[in-house]
């Protein structure tokens, strides 16, 4: 029997919107919110211009991803954040696209300023110039307080994005995130697809994120067409999906190990991570993954001549990378830093809904590879790794162990396919099933992607939404900033690494 009343579905498993259970508003709110208290997290929540809102549940312990839908009649409907925090930023992104306005919201306010996309009225009545971050702040009164604000323009090489902190001394009571200028409407452009850059504006929500993207926008085509992909290429597949992960981890452990000074860890990270990014150049021609999936297949298959070559350069990188990162936890200055700062603790975290790495450092112990299999991890199971502490150690040390778990296997993989013929050229996908439904999760290197597609009745798709794990996690970087020290921040936001750009979409 189902704790709720909502449809259960396997990951990229798709289903005519009629099965979808329409509920009645109050109905709709106590299954949410009863999910959610009993163990499931909302892993997406959204709208479309009809005014419909539709809830996918994760059940980890199950396995599957329980799906319902409601109907909100007027502008307005009681705000589901007040008890299920996790809603909170899904609501605000609601109100902003299509002006469905959550009475009772606790922290009503724009998230990336465009107006609703289906003319509806602006739920914040702004002026005409609309400009991200221009609103009104959380503000700390008190002897001694003082405001920082930082961004939207930052130093170096990276993406615009506000951060309002209110501070005593060098204390943190409160940080505030604003994002928003990234901001390209990706969502509004794929409603109508899918149409020949739909891929292509896909695979590139999150640019560091290109093969977890893609490989769930192919796995909603694919559910929504009835087509099954063949192991060897959802093995490839998989190979893609973990050196991306094994370039991006190497990355940030690099980047930690700068930000407190620890020169050599960084130095030799840095030349490492493109070690790897060089392995994916190889094997398609991109480094960051570009083009090698395509709906119903590949664009570029891995060649047995190819995995065989690849197999002792993986090796040589894991080396390489072990000894680099060893120096790292050897080093008693780099751990007093690391084990003081950045702490978010296990509770906050499953309040807020965190995902991938941030949640695994708090103890949340969830992983879609294995929580919601796909492809290639039913039959090479990746272990899931995990720390308690909810610091910037444990979040470390759980991209160090993910490493370990990846190079396994990236090994296991490239033996089978270096012993196994290449798959026929996939043909184009038939059309789409029309007025269904489909959500496709996979783990990228932060955390879990969520694609979902809605068909209307030509088989195009009247709603597409993602979720990046950023989207998830922005809050967690806020909530480990209270009480720590301003001049930690650099560390922390580090730790957490999240995208602007997959956040704004």
């Amino acid at each position: 029997m189902n704790p709720t009343p909502l449809l259960p579905l396997r990951n990229g498993q798709a289903a005519p919107l009629r099965e979808v259970p329409e509920l009645p508003l109050a109905a709709f709110r106590a299954a949410v919110i009863g999910g959610v208290r009993g163990g499931q997290r909302l892993a997406c929540l959204c709208a479309d211009a009809e005014r419909r809102l539709f809830a996918v549940l994760a059940d980890d312990a199950a396995g599957t991803l329980r799906v319902g839908r409601t109907q909100v009649e007027g502008p307005r409907y009681r705000s589901l954040t007040p008890d299920c925090p996790q809603a909170h930023l899904f609501e605000r992104e609601m109100a902003e696209q299509f002006g469905i306005v959550p009475e009772g919201h606790p922290w009503f306010k724009p998230v990336r300023s465009h107006r609703p996309w289906n003319g509806a009225a602006d739920p914040w009545d702004r002026p005409a110039d609309l400009l991200p971050a221009v609103m009104d702040f959380y503000r700390v009164e008190g002897d001694e307080v003082h405001e920082v604000a930082v961004g939207p323009v930052h130093a170096g090489v990276i993406e615009p994005g506000h951060f309002r902190f209110q501070c005593h001394g060098e204390t943190v009571f409160h940080l505030e995130i604003a994002l928003g200028f990234q901001h390209r409407g990706i969502e509004r452009a794929l409603a109508g697809g899918p149409h020949p850059l739909t891929f292509k504006m896909a695979e590139t929500a999150a640019g560091d994120t290109t093969i977890a993207h893609a490989w769930a926008h192919c796995r909603v085509l694919e559910g929504l067409a009835g087509v099954a992909i063949p192991p060897r290429t959802e093995l490839v597949r998989g190979v893609a999906l973990e050196l991306e992960r094994m370039a991006n981890h190497v990355g940030d452990l690099g980047a930690l190990s700068g930000d407190v000074g620890f020169l050599p860890t960084a130095s030799f990270c840095g030349r490492i991570r493109g070690d790897w990014l060089n392995l994916s150049a190889e094997a398609c021609g991109s480094r960051l993954g570009r083009d090698w999936l395509r709906p119903g297949g590949l664009r570029q298959d891995l060649e047995p001549l190819l995995a065989e070559r690849m197999f002792p350069r993986v090796g040589r990188s894991w080396m390489e990378t072990r000894d680099a990162v060893e120096l790292l936890w050897g080093a008693a200055s780099v751990m007093i830093r690391f084990e003081a700062a950045g702490r978010l603790d296990s509770v906050q975290a499953r309040e807020i809904g965190l995902v991938g790495v941030a949640a695994r450092a708090c103890g949340l112990d969830q992983d879609v590879r294995r929580d919601h299999p796909y492809g290639p991890y039913g039959a090479h199971p990746v272990k899931v790794s995990l720390a308690q502490s909810g610091n910037v150690h444990s979040r470390a040390w759980v991209r160090w162990e993910e490493l370990a778990a990846s190079t396994h296997f990236l090994f296991e993989a490239l033996e089978e396919l270096a012993g196994t013929p290449c798959d026929p050229t996939p043909v184009p996908l038939p059309p789409l099933a029309p007025e269904s439904f489909c959500v496709a999760l996979t783990e990228g290197w932060r955390g879990e992607v969520l694609h979902l597609g809605l068909t209307d009745a030509a088989g195009r798709f009247a709603r597409y939404k993602l979720v990046d794990p950023s989207f998830h996690n922005w809050f967690g970087l806020a909530l480990a900033l209270r009480g720590e020290q301003v001049s930690d921040f650099p560390l922390c936001n580090k730790s957490f690494n999240l995208s602007y750009c997959g956040h704004d979409l």
